[in-house]
């Protein structure tokens, strides 16, 4: 992975220092900003760096940081809480663990400084149980900054205490919705719930609550130490700072990387991960999981931020990139995203729970090729009513991969219909393999190598496929040595 036009600063540390030693951490001056707040700095005057740095959430949603604190902060109360998100649960996207495995105590030092910023002595870190060394590792933290005095009762010797403690969540997608988290946590059923009141204001336990995701929290010392307005020379006008992104799919150079908001989508495609392998033509990148839309090459110039994601009918989500290429049928993707968000809706609102199986049968309709040129229209007017009155933004976004591949790859969707072929040979049953007269040498090769013996012939004569026995494995193709045999 290249690292130029990289800036890491949530990843500063990750890869350069021993995750489980606490020493480590603090000779590249951890807990350096924590100490500077509680010494030289009131919570108002925290609050008011936070928001003059510009540092917005990084799980999707893109709030400002600062301000978010402020509301949590002005609320009356005996308790309050911090909590960190780490229930990662987009396909393709490891970002916050690989945070909590390279430097977990800068996650820790984060909500330790929101704690401080908003009067709470409580933190919490949910976290998805899949991620046993990120757990192993933050356990181990946690047990060492309490040691060095650094979190527990009166850090540093002042009369500000904060108190860190681990839950786990059991890979439910819609948990990494703010309220349906909060729910878990209680020990109830991890579903959202209408807003307002908000966390700040009423949240854990009907406490003021701040919920950050790994990211953000991560970024929150390197502020503090540098400054707000260091923070804010990098990035874009509206967003900044940089973004950890997961570059996987058709990519050569599959990994995390760290760049600074407002670059665009061709510098992180061609630039950093290479373009597509084998020679393969860039088709499409996904931002923001399946609740993202797809950019393509006509985008490449897009600068990644929030807005300008936005106005392409994307997200930026908590960072994942899944970049597709020539071969990727964008009607497939939208069924394959549509699958994962239909599994995971918590069920709660009828738009979200009856909606997505109505999504997903017109889209497996069309890769059937059973669907007329009226169920396209159908699934796009389903998907802005869905997108329109669902509960919680995953109901609300679950839609977007079908009217992203639908404003850009309308024809695609239009050759399932009309000419029952899946122009990317993805869609098995719009799938023929064919065995050209003019190549076809009578090896025999193919015969032999069908499972369900659906081809035929005579040694050095022409074979043939019979079609409805064909059950479109592909091995024909991968044995043939003469190129006779072609997928259409």
């Amino acid at each position: 992975m290249s690292e130029k036009k990289q800036l890491r600063i949530a990843t500063r540390n990750s890869g350069f220092i021993d995750p489980e030693n606490i020493d480590d951490y603090i000779l590249v001056g951890g807990y350096q900003a924590l100490a500077r707040c509680l010494t030289e700095m009131t919570p108002t005057q925290l609050i008011e760096e936070m928001k003059k740095s510009g540092l917005r959430g990084r799980g999707g949603a893109g709030f400002p940081t600062g301000v978010k604190w402020g509301f949590a902060a002005k609320y009356q109360s005996d308790t309050k809480y911090v909590i960190c998100n780490a229930d990662e649960g987009d396909p393709g996207a490891y970002m916050d663990r690989a945070v909590l495995e390279g430097d977990p105590h800068t996650v820790l030092e984060g909500m330790a400084i929101a704690g401080y910023a908003i009067g709470a002595h409580n933190g919490t870190i949910y976290i998805r149980a899949e991620y046993p060394l990120a757990i192993k590792r933050l356990r181990t933290a946690i047990k060492q900054a309490e040691e060095y005095g650094l979190l527990g009762k009166n850090i540093m010797g002042t009369d500000f205490s904060f108190e860190v403690e681990i839950k786990y969540g059991a890979g439910a997608f819609v948990c990494g919705e703010e309220t349906a988290l909060i729910r878990s946590i209680e020990g109830n059923r991890g579903e959202p719930y209408s807003k307002p009141p908000f966390p700040a204001e009423s949240g854990y336990w009907q406490k003021p609550t701040v919920l950050n995701n790994v990211e953000t929290l991560a970024n929150i010392p390197a502020i503090i130490m540098k400054g707000a307005d260091w923070y804010s020379s990098i990035g874009s006008e509206t967003a900044k700072g940089t973004k950890v992104f997961s570059l996987v799919g058709k990519i050569s150079k599959v990994g995390l990387i760290e760049v600074p908001m407002g670059i665009t989508l061709k510098e992180i495609v061609f630039d950093i991960g290479g373009g597509c392998p084998d020679g393969k033509q860039f088709k499409a990148v996904q931002t923001g999981g399946p609740s993202g839309g797809v950019l393509t090459f006509k985008d490449q110039d897009v600068p990644i931020d929030y807005e300008h994601l936005a106005a392409c009918e994307s997200i930026m989500g908590s960072g994942g990139m899944i970049v597709m290429d020539e071969d990727s049928c964008m009607v497939a993707i939208s069924k394959f995203f549509l699958q994962f968000t239909m599994d995971e809706s918590c069920g709660k609102c009828t738009p979200c729970r009856v909606g997505s199986k109505r999504l997903w049968e017109l889209l497996d309709k069309i890769t059937l090729g059973l669907a007329s040129e009226a169920d396209i229209d159908k699934l796009e007017n389903l998907a802005r009513q869905i997108k329109d009155t669902a509960l919680c933004g995953l109901g609300q976004t679950m839609p977007n991969p079908i009217l992203s591949t639908l404003r850009v790859f309308r024809d695609e969707y239009m050759a399932h219909v009309r000419d029952k072929k899946c122009p990317a040979g993805v869609c098995l049953s719009l799938l023929e393999f064919i065995i050209l007269p003019e190549k076809c040498v009578g090896c025999t090769l193919c015969a032999k190598v069908c499972p369900v013996k659906c081809i035929s012939g005579k040694p050095k004569e022409l074979y043939v496929i019979d079609q409805e026995k064909c059950i479109k494995c592909g091995a024909c193709l991968e044995k043939c040595k003469f190129e006779a045999i072609v997928r259409r």
